[in-house]
């Protein structure tokens, strides 16, 4: 792998798929999983090149660099709390009642996920962005400004400097918001800035409305 970061992937659907593809070819090292199995995935990891390869979830969080989770809401509580302790957890999943159930959300939908896996720096990206708009809108030749926006927000340095080096590889603008909570509302479903087609500039915009 060299120097290569590694991006584990926990959902393999619309948006896992997508991010994994865009990662292998921004030259990351991508580990794809899902609840079904590696071999469930061995159709689609054929056809991502040979940066990706399949696993168990458990392998993809404790292998990786970044993690990266896009599975239901309601489904949370199945990731691997002990392989993802200590690691960076880039959570995209939104909170849909009719799909997830009855859950218990108070302020931040992302801050809840953080609650649950206290060991995990969580950062809250890519929950904003229709799959095909993330397919197709990356484009690092555009300045940041000129770019799709994608939102990023967490409460740790670090872990959020580093997504949003990972946004930028991949061709979008990252808009920052500095803690999960400040977030509430804006980036989930219903909010300002959740599935707006807009550039970096003019998501900056719309907030200082």
């Amino acid at each position: 792998m060299g120097n290569r970061k590694t991006l584990g992937i926990i959902g393999a659907g619309n948006i896992g798929g997508t991010l994994a593809k865009l990662a292998a070819g921004a030259g990351y090292e991508v580990i794809l999983s899902n609840s079904r199995g590696p071999a469930s995935l061995a159709e689609l990891v054929s056809g991502l090149g040979e940066n990706v390869r399949a696993a168990t979830v458990k392998e993809a969080a404790a292998g990786a660099d970044i993690v990266f989770e896009a599975i239901p809401y309601g489904a949370l509580d199945s990731l691997p709390k002990d392989a993802l302790r200590g690691k960076t957890l880039i959570s995209a999943s939104n909170y849909y009642p009719d799909r997830d159930g009855d859950i218990e959300v108070q302020g931040s939908q992302t801050a809840r996920v953080a609650a649950m896996l206290p060991d995990t720096r969580v950062v809250k990206a890519f929950n904003t962005i229709w799959y095909q708009h993330l397919a197709e809108r990356g484009d690092t030749g555009k300045p940041a400004d000129e770019r799709r926006v994608v939102t990023v927000a967490g409460d740790d340095e670090a872990a959020v400097v580093s997504v949003i080096a990972l946004v930028h590889d991949l061709g979008f603008g990252a808009l920052r918001f500095d803690s999960l909570a400040a977030s509430a509302g804006l980036l989930e479903p219903g909010g300002a800035l959740y599935n707006q087609d807009l550039t970096l500039a003019q998501a900056r915009e719309r907030l200082a409305q």
